[in-house]
């Protein structure tokens, strides 16, 4: 069972400070019209010909977070990623990687931010055919002009972190689709950077080597301690592998939260739907459900117990196990609530319990 980065308390590695994006001539007029109110996107589209991207985004990511932007094709996740490395400037707004605005970062600055720093993988991997596996895996390596021993070492450890040590002498026509993927992300780990950017690099994958591929970097990024930004269109794939997710609609941020939270809260209808045929089993705990004023001054002596941080499956085997109209919630040695029956009835229905 995958518990939730902790991210209190952790140093803010990426910040959007409403941020804007338009496509067009008079970007500057549009955004002055979209930030009074006066115009929405079809009124901008008609009175200044541009494109809404995004609209207004402000959040922020935790070093070590995993987080993950979502929303169907053109609600601007893409566009919006690409702002963290300035491969696109935007139009109003602050973009804050590392404490500084890479929107007012010198050329320089901008170059070592872009190799030293940050890593980016996208759908389309694009590895050159004439090199060997390692050779594409050393291309941010020797931008840094490291020398061919360093270079070899590092690449070396990079293909045995995603599984593919005894594969460096092959050409990528040698591998299928998911170990190109991976030798991508070799890539992007080999400059060993603080921030990956994730562009829905497993999307055009089989659905098994996908799922295997998300939980493969979910653990490795865990385990590597990295803050990664993780583009997709895919509930599934996001509450598989975000701590916190964000999801855009006409490039407007509607609800960032955990994934928990937003399959039991969501924010509107858009992401109601978005959130209608999630299973919960795996992704509900029992902190979320359990009634503390069940707990207060009541005996918990002979009830099953169970851990807050238990998924929803675990509850209901429990239940069935026991026949238990209630189980005990434990944090650490203390009883901190009960899960009833009616609370795991709603929990599996997808209303949420008070």
């Amino acid at each position: 069972m995958m518990k939730l980065a902790d991210t209190t308390g952790r140093s803010k590695a990426v910040e959007c400070r409403s941020v804007w994006k338009f496509f067009g001539e008079n970007g500057l007029a549009a955004v002055e019209a979209a930030k009074k109110g006066t115009h929405d996107k079809d009124q901008i589209l008609k009175d200044f010909g541009c494109v809404v991207a995004v609209a207004d985004a402000s959040f922020e990511v935790s070093e070590g977070e995993t987080f993950c932007i979502m929303g169907l094709s053109g609600s601007g996740k893409s566009t919006l990623i690409r702002h963290f490395n300035r491969l696109i400037e935007p139009s109003a707004g602050e973009v804050i990687v590392r404490g500084e605005d890479v929107c007012k970062l010198p050329s320089a600055d901008l170059r070592a931010l872009r190799s030293k720093h940050m890593g980016m993988v996208f759908q389309h991997v694009a590895l050159l055919p004439y090199r060997t596996v390692l050779q594409n895996v050393s291309l941010p390596l020797e931008i840094q002009q490291l020398s061919k021993s360093q270079r070899t070492d590092t690449c070396q450890s990079a293909l045995e972190k995603v599984g593919l040590k005894n594969w460096a002498d092959r050409y990528p026509s040698e591998l299928s689709g998911g170990m190109q993927q991976r030798v991508g992300i070799a890539r992007a780990l080999a400059a060993n950077p603080e921030i990956l950017l994730m562009d829905e690099p497993f999307s055009a994958l089989d659905p098994l080597i996908r799922k295997q591929l998300q939980i493969e970097f979910k653990q490795l990024s865990t385990q590597l301690n990295k803050t990664s930004i993780f583009i997709t269109h895919d509930l599934e794939e996001a509450i598989r592998i975000g701590d916190r997710i964000a999801i855009m609609k006409e490039g407007r941020i509607v609800q960032i939260g955990t994934p928990e939270e937003i399959v039991l809260r969501p924010a509107d209808e858009y992401v109601a739907d978005f959130v209608e045929g999630i299973s919960r089993l795996h992704l509900v705990k029992a902190h979320s459900i359990m009634s503390k004023r069940d707990a207060v001054g009541g005996d918990a002596t002979g009830l099953p117990t169970a851990d807050v941080d238990d998924d929803l499956q675990t509850l209901i085997d429990l239940a069935l196990k026991f026949g238990a109209e209630r189980i005990a919630i434990k944090d650490e040695d203390s009883v901190v609530g009960v899960v009833t029956r009616e609370n795991l009835l709603k929990a599996v229905r997808g209303i949420d319990v008070d």
